[in-house]
């Protein structure tokens, strides 16, 4: 289960297509629309790490002009998906090596013409573009075939590009341009391999290479098409690098390139799922789309929130990186964790800009991060669909979870790899800054002897500005704990640069109230009938079910939260905050405490976030319902394969990609089927399979050593790799066992 193939296409597909046949390959990612598509079908060129703003518009990620373009004249009439010649269509994406392919069929005047295409984005060299096109004819028939790069490309709220240069030699074509805010050239160049004669023409944004040629019945006509990208960002000169790398491969050697790589991650990444067809697809469909966004080049760069699927969010990086992706590396490809984990620790200063803005010690994490980690949010980000006027939100200002976010992420990375490089060069600073801001942010109440943390939004946005939300507040003792922990490791191992950095903050007064401040931190617990209150007050709101709040909507695109909002008066969640809780602190809470809180959120949270559907399917898992488990596991792994998401919030277009689903669809499977739990010290696996599933099979690195785990109905086993360095303890249901290099144990549970 490779391939996904779609036949036959309507104008309604072309934008979910654009996204579900999505190619990239962590430097850029090219929608999945058709060669002959342009900016009106949304085709597009998203490069990772380049942002512009035009006027007073939104500033977003800067699409490249598009080297793939491609367009068909049989007989002087354009060949075009869809239109009324078009006769069949098929389109693939295969998953195992990244490749997408065409075939469309026209009639034009009783003459038969096929296109067939394949292209990829190269995983071995970032900065190619590769495209194999043909025609077929079954009729005698003249073609003119315009092929180049396409300057009139797809923005939001662009344009993004300006003065145009052009550049020609033999059968290689530049396209070059500035952005409009800071001035970074950005260079596409093309190398068109082909035996035919090119006559080349300009426009004010386009340069074509124009081929005509007769072809006979039963004869295909075939080119190769090697595009390479460059901006300033990436080179003092991208002219040159882009002309330079268009032509220094062909197509054949490049493919086998990009094959090799895409075959070594899915070594280490690969899930098996025996039994199930339909998961075995999604999930590898899901594991794709991760690690064809994943910064493999750069820890400049981290994954924005819609991927490289377009300029939705404004190509912004979110919480969702640390909470639902960032575990998938961890175990899988450690190299891409910590270019993660260093884009968070390369953009502190950013998050310390934002935490003196509002009067805070310490960091403040963007809600919306670009490339400095300055806050990219506005403070009205959704427009009331009834009166057409922007509605005050209050995402970039009170969602203080993201900084513990970013702790989370950086502790976890060190606590299951054991890089403690991370940790002295960067890590526990960043952690520091994020205790220091809550340390200043909190509230101490005398009369309670305890602290609290008022005046937050939660991930459950639905309700903003509440006291004490219940994730937040154990979030923030986390990161306190973290603190502590990762102080401790830097003064055993690097005591010169930990007295350097005390000093450089001048925050040696403070480590004391931090302490204080996490034993003193209130958290709150269980109630007689094992509920924990999302926030304070949460009970005394309206307990109106969904079914009927629903009934009350007049616009589908209404925002429920706000001010105004339908769900803010009453407990319908946007996403169960206590949930994520539990699922992340699972060793903490009881099952009773579990299943309480699970059968008391899930029939009161609407699920209007992609990350909802998965903390529910591991939270399920966890308390023995796997049923529940996997129909919450299939909504989030076939969000991109079936285009069931939410498209717009008020006027809001929110369309693309969700690799936070992505990953929460690969959590789902390993912690929550699997029943995976890593610990510093131990991993536990506590299984528990869905019924049709016969067995789960995966790879984790671990404390940098590797480990393949297979789990059937009845038994564990486990294989070490023999290059391992260290000892494996695996806790299978309470049955401790140890797995050294090359050994194999199973375990029956």
């Amino acid at each position: 289960m490779w391939k996904v193939i779609e036949k036959g296409l309507t104008k309604d597909r072309i934008e979910l297509n654009g996204s579900k046949f999505l190619l990239a390959n962590g430097y850029m990612g090219y929608r999945g629309t058709l060669e002959e598509h342009t900016d009106k079908e949304l085709a597009a060129c998203v490069l990772s790490g380049l942002y512009d703003r035009f006027e007073d518009k939104w500033r977003e990620p800067v699409n490249a002009p598009n080297g793939f373009y491609t367009k068909v004249y049989c007989d002087g009439v354009p060949l075009f998906a869809p239109n009324q010649n078009m006769i069949n269509h098929v389109q693939s994406l295969d998953i195992r090596t990244g490749v997408f392919e065409r075939s469309t069929t026209f009639a034009i005047n009783g003459k038969k013409v096929t296109l067939n295409s394949q292209r990829f984005l190269s995983a071995d060299d970032v900065h190619l573009m590769c495209l194999r096109y043909s025609v077929t004819a079954y009729e005698d028939c003249y073609l003119k075939i315009e092929t180049g790069i396409d300057g009139e490309i797809w923005d939001i709220n662009g344009p993004h590009l300006k003065n145009f240069v052009y550049k020609t030699d033999n059968k290689t074509l530049s396209l070059g341009a500035n952005t409009i805010e800071l001035n970074v050239p950005v260079y596409v160049s093309a190398n068109i391999i082909t035996d035919s004669e090119l006559i080349t023409e300009y426009t004010s944004s386009k340069i074509l290479a124009i081929i005509d040629i007769p072809l006979k019945s039963g004869q295909t006509y075939q080119f190769d098409k090697m595009v390479s990208v460059y901006t300033g960002l990436d080179t003092n000169n991208p002219l040159t690098d882009s002309l330079t790398g268009c032509c220094k491969d062909n197509y054949n050697d490049a493919l086998i390139r990009h094959k090799t790589r895409w075959e070594e991650r899915w070594k280490t990444s690969d899930v098996v799922i025996d039994g199930d067809k339909r998961a075995q697809l999604a999930l590898r469909y899901s594991i794709y789309h991760l690690m064809c966004i994943a910064p493999h080049h750069s820890d400049r760069v981290s994954i924005p929130a819609r991927g490289l699927s377009g300029q939705v969010y404004k190509g912004a990086v979110f919480w969702d990186t640390e909470m639902f992706m960032l575990r998938f590396f961890i175990l899988t490809q450690p190299e891409v964790a910590k270019n993660l984990i260093r884009y968070r620790i390369n953009t502190l200063n950013g998050a310390r800009r934002k935490a003196a803005e509002y009067g805070y010690k310490g960091a403040f994490f963007a809600w919306e991060s670009q490339d400095t980690g300055d806050d990219a949010c506005t403070l009205f980000n959704i427009t009331d669909v009834f009166t057409n006027r922007p509605m005050r939100t209050y995402f970039r200002d009170k969602q203080v979870h993201i900084s513990a976010d970013v702790a989370f992420g950086i502790w976890e990375y060190y606590l299951l790899t054991g890089d403690k490089d991370v940790i002295i060069n960067g890590g526990a600073e960043t952690i520091l800054e994020c205790a220091r801001f809550f340390l200043s942010y909190a509230y101490y109440k005398p009369y309670k002897h305890r602290y609290e943390i008022l005046d937050v939004t939660g991930p459950d946005e639905y309700h903003e500005r509440v006291n004490n939300n219940a994730f937040t507040n154990k979030m923030v003792e986390y990161t306190l704990k973290a603190t502590r922990n990762a102080l401790k490791l830097m003064w055993n191992n690097a005591p010169d640069d930990y007295d350097k950095l005390i000093h450089k903050l001048g925050c040696a007064d403070e480590l004391a109230i931090i302490d204080e401040f996490c034993d003193k931190l209130y958290i709150p617990q269980a109630d007689k009938n094992g509920i924990i209150e999302q926030f304070d007050s949460y009970h005394s709101l309206e307990d109106v079910s969904l079914k009927k709040l629903k009934e009350k909507i007049l616009n589908p695109n209404e925002y429920l939260g706000g001010g105004n909002g339908l769900a803010t008066t009453t407990k319908i969640l946007k996403q169960a905050d206590v949930v994520l809780m539990l699922t992340l602190f699972s060793d903490e809470y009881s099952e009773k405490i579990k299943k309480a809180n699970f059968d008391f959120y899930e029939p009161r949270t609407e699920h209007g976030s992609s990350l909802s559907s998965c903390i529910y399917s591991i939270l399920a898992s966890d308390i023995g319902d796997s049923q529940w488990g996997y129909e919450y596991f299939l909504k989030t792994a076939e969000i991109d394969l079936n285009g069931s998401s939410k498209q717009y919030v008020g006027d809001l277009y929110i369309g693309g990609t969700h690799p936070a689903a992505n990953g929460g669809a690969w959590m789902a499977t390993i912690l929550g089927f699997g029943g995976v739990r890593l610990k510093e010290s131990e991993v536990c696996i506590s299984p528990r399979l869905p019924e049709s599933w016969n067995s789960l099979s995966f790879c984790i690195k671990w404390k940098n050593s590797d480990f393949r785990i297979e789990i059937t109905k009845n038994l564990v086993s486990i294989a070490a790799s023999c290059e391992n360095k260290a000892n494996g303890q695996f806790n299978i249901k309470g049955s401790i066992k140890n797995c050294s290099a090359g050994d194999k144990i199973a375990c029956h549970y």
